[in-house]
């Protein structure tokens, strides 16, 4: 079982920058492909970026390629997000999820673990 918890959340004004990182526990880290989704208010949660179990390939989805930039660290078991130029649409609850599959999957259904969220609030 792999417990997953998300921090570095906050509000930000448009233009500035936050950092997530979600700290996985309780399972083979490297073994997991990892993702970051978001749910806005009165939205479904969405897909935003996507890491393979080295680290070595990552997918965005379009609207933050060019801002946002995921990372992991496997000796730390942890992943981020590094988010730039954030506008008002990013506002959401961002969270952390993981799968076995190694694939490069959007679904919400493909992932086996998530985290608790964290808000993100950007303000205009």
């Amino acid at each position: 079982q792999v417990q997953l918890v998300e921090s570095g959340g906050g509000l930000v004004q448009a233009g500035g920058s936050l950092r997530l990182s979600c700290a996985a526990s309780g399972g083979t880290f490297n073994n997991y492909a990892m993702a970051w989704f978001r749910q806005g208010p009165g939205k479904e949660r969405a897909f935003v970026a996507h890491i393979d179990r080295s680290g070595g390939t990552t997918y965005l989805t379009d609207s933050v390629k060019g801002r946002f930039t995921i990372s992991r660290d496997n000796a730390k078991t942890t992943v981020d997000l590094q988010m730039n130029s954030l506008k008002p649409e990013d506002t959401a609850v961002y969270y952390c999820a993981a799968q076995r599959s190694g694939l490069l999957l959007t679904g919400i259904d493909a992932y086996d673990y998530w985290g608790q969220g964290t808000q993100v609030t950007v303000s205009s």
